[in-house]
């Protein structure tokens, strides 16, 4: 089984700005050649038969990308509209500034499949693309974000998969997502 990085996910996870919130002391060929040489402890189910997560202990100084909200932090809580490319439509997003969170146990990196990217317009070189990356205290998987579960539904014209929603998944989804958020420094 080979994996590659898609675009999208180097840009993503090894921007060119050095930001504290991507993959540390690592390069992405570094990534990628970790991913190919060094088996998943375990490998996940993701949310469509297309996509997979590969369970690996944190090689990395990378830290948890998810703080929980709490009275003691909730006012360091920011938001505004962003697109994650300039194809994509902005979208609500909130994120912690000013918080420190610990180093992650895990990186899962989130895994689609060649024919999943081409029929999105990603074609690959490999069988599997990285699409992102959870970093995680424990061997388990985030819930996926709402607003992207609402744009993988929307399609792939508009920068989704094409899966419809699972109104439980969403809402589970919701329930994490109200006492959890990301960080930036």
């Amino acid at each position: 089984m080979s994996i590659v990085l898609t675009p999208f996910a180097r840009s993503r996870l090894f921007p060119r700005d050095g930001r504290r919130t991507a993959i540390q002391d690592c390069g992405a060929e570094q990534f990628e050649r970790h991913l190919n040489e060094h088996a998943p402890l375990q490998v996940l189910d993701g949310y469509a038969p297309f996509c997979k997560l590969h369970v690996h202990r944190n090689w990395t100084s990378t830290r948890c990308s998810v703080v929980a909200i709490d009275d003691g932090n909730r006012q360091l809580l920011r938001s505004a509209y962003e697109a994650r490319s300039r194809e994509e439509l902005p979208v609500l997003v909130r994120w912690f500034e000013g918080v420190e969170p610990p180093v992650a146990g895990y990186l899962l990196p989130i895994l689609y499949s060649r024919e999943q990217l081409a029929k999105e317009g990603s074609p690959i070189d490999a069988d599997w693309g990285v699409v992102g990356c959870l970093y995680t205290m424990t061997p388990e998987e985030l819930p996926m974000a709402p607003i992207t579960m609402m744009r993988n539904a929307l399609g792939v014209e508009e920068g989704g998969s094409g899966v419809p929603l699972d109104r439980e998944a969403y809402r589970r989804s919701v329930a994490f997502w109200e006492r959890h958020a990301n960080w930036r420094p």
